[in-house]
């Protein structure tokens, strides 16, 4: 380890530790004093000859030998010690600092360390998950505080295998500062195929799951038949025991097998939320998961949502004994949930935090996927009527009958998946937040009004017919039912008197139109043939078919009774109609009596005009004016008022305190008029029966009507 930012090059001066001046200059203080003390004790070295007296030359010198040996040796033995003493206190003071490293692989648990001492020549056997993988090597000083941190990549060392020999960078974080470098000496190796791993060595891991996938073939794992039993169970239990391999690695890898045959079934779900409780409380816990692990259970999890989602957008469609878990075909909802919703809710709190909101709107979106789904299916069955948003699709009545009787299905059959949710809603599986009813019936109520809205005008109603009067009852009883249900006001849904608000206006205005136009003189029948009450069929016809008008809307009144109003007004205009069209059919025999009608007023001329019409022949009753008073007496005493009392009939709709004493306003108008016409055409016959007799009460005059 070189706590240096400056790469090593090799053997020149850039290669060797920067030292510091003041360190170099205490060194060589060091060294003077050691030199100077050291030469201090040489010259107080001092070596006694010992020479006999009258000596030959050759004992001197053998004497002056033994001596200068004696003092070499005391010399060299302080110099030995003196050089020994500078180069320990020299070597003190020179030699770098050591450091300790700790090892681990970045898919190991983090406490999984291998501790080495850089130069000693340790080695350790690493088994990466994958490239993408490194190992991570945290460099400490020897009082143990960290000094940075390498990341050396597998992949990097896949690319090169030969290069064993690296300087990796040594960074201190969190700033990721360049604080060292250090040689590494990795020997990198891998196999082209994993099954060949079993001649060489072999991690745990992969062992396990020879032995597994193994296991798994032998006992058919496939859906429906998930667990493995006997002695293949056993076998696996025994070898993870064995070989240290983790409990959350087993279930892990055994869940990688099982979502690969997922089904939208109980048996599915509750395998699943067995296995992956232990592991999921393991990875919340103090203990962690390896990177090995955590990539398989993101793997799982991420299955097991795609499972989960299927579950809940098709909850009204899983059946338990198909193998597949869901009904390929479209069948209608049966009332009951389904055996897989309740482990679904559990699997899906379990890998969620259902208190959070987006755990919440996650789970909610799946439902009304699964109504969306449904309503669309449902709708399939009046695409046709609705095709490229034609307006007013001209049709024959076997069509246009069929047509409607659909839209009528549509709406019970949205109304049977809303009260189907309810049923399910009560069962208390799903979570408290998950209103179902009101949650699908929102997307229901909005869509079957978009597709009402479009065949309306698609194909539009001409009346209240009783193909159209049914559309028009299942329209109202589905909003009423949503309302007794508590379901709440959903913006944009039916709303079936605003949807048939305008037809009904238009029915009621044609209705009119078209009796009007029967009332006009050129268009009246039966005109000179009278009936057994010697009154004008005319009126009786005209009767009749506000009679049958009324009938008609009996299904609008009664849902929506301030619709009376409407059609009042409309049977007045059409009683005023009929009276005026008798009045100008018999014109000329109401002629005579216009006179006696009008306002009397006593002056000159009416006196003269009353002269000469006494002068006049006596007037005669014809028997068209008997029909024509028979005609509105009948209008008064029997045709008016069953109308009259049909109309009331209905205030018992209108609700509490509404203004139900207004109901029949209008015809009380016509009937005052009516009531004042006849009395006044009774008024007139009789006046002018009695100026005859005024006429035949002078003795001087003689009446034709006196001759014989």
């Amino acid at each position: 380890v070189r706590m240096s930012v400056d790469m090593p090059s090799g053997c020149n001066f850039s290669s060797l530790p920067v030292v510091k001046f003041d360190s170099v200059r205490h060194r060589l203080s060091n060294v003077q004093s050691s030199i100077t003390s050291g030469w201090e004790s040489v010259r107080r070295v001092q070596v006694a000859t010992h020479v006999p007296p009258n000596s030959s030359f050759s004992k001197h010198s053998l004497a002056y030998m033994q001596a200068s040996a004696q003092y070499i040796k005391q010399v060299s033995g302080l110099l030995k010690v003196g050089v020994t003493t500078l180069r320990s206190s020299s070597a003190d003071e020179i030699q770098q600092e050591t450091y300790s490293c700790k090892l681990r692989l970045k898919s190991s648990p983090e406490d999984d360390v291998v501790p080495m001492q850089p130069g000693s020549g340790e080695t350790h056997v690493f088994f990466p998950d994958s490239l993408g993988d490194d190992l991570i090597i945290d460099v400490s000083d020897t009082k143990g505080k960290p000094c940075g941190r390498v990341v050396a990549q597998v992949a990097t060392m896949a690319e090169e295998p030969a290069d064993k020999l690296r300087w990796w960078s040594i960074y201190r974080e969190p700033e990721h500062e360049l604080v060292g470098r250090i040689h590494l000496y990795v020997q990198y190796t891998t196999a082209a195929d994993e099954n060949n791993t079993k001649y060489g060595s072999v991690a745990e891991t992969v062992a396990y799951d020879i032995v597994l996938e193994v296991a798994m073939k032998a006992q058919h794992i496939q859906q429906r038949n998930l667990v493995l039993q006997g002695s293949w169970k056993w076998l696996l239990t025994e070898f993870a025991s064995y070989y240290g391999v983790s409990d959350a690695y087993t279930k892990l890898r055994y869940l990688s097998y099982i979502v690969d045959v997922a089904t939208p079934t109980a048996d599915w779900l509750n395998l699943v939320h067995e296995l992956l409780l232990p592991v999921l409380m393991k990875s919340h816990g103090t203990a962690t998961l390896s990177h090995q692990e955590n990539r398989i259970l993101g793997e799982v999890e991420e299955q097991i949502e795609q499972t989960l989602a299927m579950v809940f957008e098709n909850y009204k469609c899983l059946d338990e004994s198909l193998v597949s878990g869901l009904a390929e075909d479209f069948r209608p909802p049966t009332g009951l949930a389904a055996s897989a919703l309740e482990p679904a809710i559990k699997l899906y709190s379990l890998l969620h935090d259902v208190l959070s909101p987006e755990a919440q709107l996650r789970l909610c979106g799946y439902f009304q996927t699964a109504a969306r789904k449904r309503s669309r299916r449902h709708m399939l069955e009046t695409d046709e009527f609705v095709a490229g948003n034609s307006e007013g699709i001209k049709m024959d009545m076997v069509t246009f009958t069929t047509a409607y009787q659909k839209m009528k299905s549509l709406c019970h059959n949205i109304r049977n998946e809303i009260f189907t949710d309810i049923e399910i809603h009560n069962h208390h599986i799903l979570p408290s937040f998950v209103d179902l009813p009101n949650l699908t019936a929102a997307i229901y109520s909005v869509e079957l009004s978009n597709r009402l809205r479009s065949f309306l005008v698609a194909c539009p109603p001409t009346g209240p017919s009783s193909p159209v009067a049914d559309l028009v009852i299942a329209t109202a009883d589905f909003q009423k039912d949503l309302a007794s249900w508590n379901i709440c006001s959903i913006k944009a849904g039916v709303d079936a008197k605003e949807l048939f608000h305008l037809y009904i206006v238009l029915w009621i205005e044609d209705k009119r139109r078209a009796l009007l136009e029967n009332c006009r003189l050129d268009k009246v029948k039966w005109s000179g043939v009278r009936t057994q009450h010697m009154t004008t069929p005319f009126v009786d016809e005209m009767y009749d078919l506000l009679k049958n008008t009324l009938t008609e809307y009996e299904v609008i009144i009664c849902r929506w009774p301030e619709y009376i109003f409407v059609l009042e007004n409309a049977i007045a205009d059409i009683e005023k109609a009929v009276i005026d069209s008798l009045e100008k059919q018999y014109v000329d025999i109401l002629a005579p009596l216009k006179d006696c009608i009008a306002p009397k007023k006593f002056g000159l001329k009416y006196v003269q005009k009353l002269a000469k019409r006494n002068s006049t022949c006596p007037y005669v009753v014809p028997e068209d004016l008997g029909i024509l008073l028979n005609t509105m007496k009948r209008l008064l005493d029997v045709l008016r008022p069953r109308i009259e009392s049909h109309l009331r009939s209905w205030s018992s709709c209108i609700p509490h305190g509404g203004n139900s004493a207004a109901i029949g306003e209008r015809l009380s108008e016509v009937t005052v008029t009516l009531r004042a016409k006849f009395r006044n055409y009774m008024q007139a016959v009789v006046e002018k029966l009695s100026e005859n007799v005024s006429v035949f009460a002078k003795p001087e005059t003689t009446h034709p009507l006196f001759t014989s």
